[in-house]
């Protein structure tokens, strides 16, 4: 059961997007510049909570080659990293709304032709060509209500090439809900999920595939 500040904290969210979608990502991209006036705010880099997410994340992914990755939600590059030793052969885009947040991901995983950062809002980015695997953790709630969560589902599925696998992770039993946006998708299946209940925070890692072409 979340916490009070954690139900303030969603609720907050959940008002911004009564907002039109340009003026709550305006807002949003305050809101995560303003988080990032000091490095790694949810110790991302150093929690052994987040190390155990990312490790447990990678280990369920399908076993199959990747050759383009994008990290939605990248914050200061740290699952960027992960995912650049993972798939030391792959492209790898990191998106993020906070200029703050990829300044610090540049210096943590620098650029060097096969890792990138973006500056991006999800509900509006559209990169061309897509991409065989696509992370989206701990990002869905910031989104808020209902025709948000739907064209989030639809952008997350847009970016996937025929055959491509989705990752979605986030707080449990948080993840029924907005996972459920995605399994109501038509273009995407639910391949599996994992569920990981021992405190502090329990999590979901629901992973997705499309259509082969």
């Amino acid at each position: 059961m979340p916490s009070l500040p954690e139900l303030m904290h969603r609720t907050f969210f959940r008002t911004l997007s009564l907002l039109s979608p340009g003026a709550q990502g305006t807002i949003l991209r305050r809101y995560f510049e303003w988080r990032h006036r000091i490095p790694d705010p949810w110790k991302l880099a150093t929690d052994s909570y987040e190390q155990h997410k990312y490790h447990t994340t990678l280990k369920h992914l399908p076993p199959r080659p990747y050759r383009r990755i994008i990290e939605v939600g990248c914050a200061e590059g740290v699952f960027t990293g992960a995912l650049a030793r993972a798939y030391p052969d792959a492209e790898i885009t990191g998106v993020d709304v906070s200029a703050r947040a990829l300044e610090r991901a540049r210096a943590r995983v620098p650029e060097n032709g096969r890792v990138r950062f973006v500056q991006a809002d999800i509900l509006t980015h559209r990169p061309e060509p897509r991409f065989d695997l696509v992370f989206c953790s701990e990002t869905l709630y910031y989104l808020g209500r209902h025709d948000r969560l739907r064209l989030a589902s639809a952008q997350l599925s847009g970016l996937l090439v025929p055959d491509g696998v989705l990752v979605a992770v986030h707080p449990w039993p948080e993840a029924t809900r907005l996972h459920g946006y995605l399994d109501a998708h038509g273009s995407l299946h639910r391949l599996g999920e994992q569920v990981y209940t021992a405190p502090p925070r329990p999590f979901a890692i629901t992973i997705y595939g499309t259509k082969p072409g």
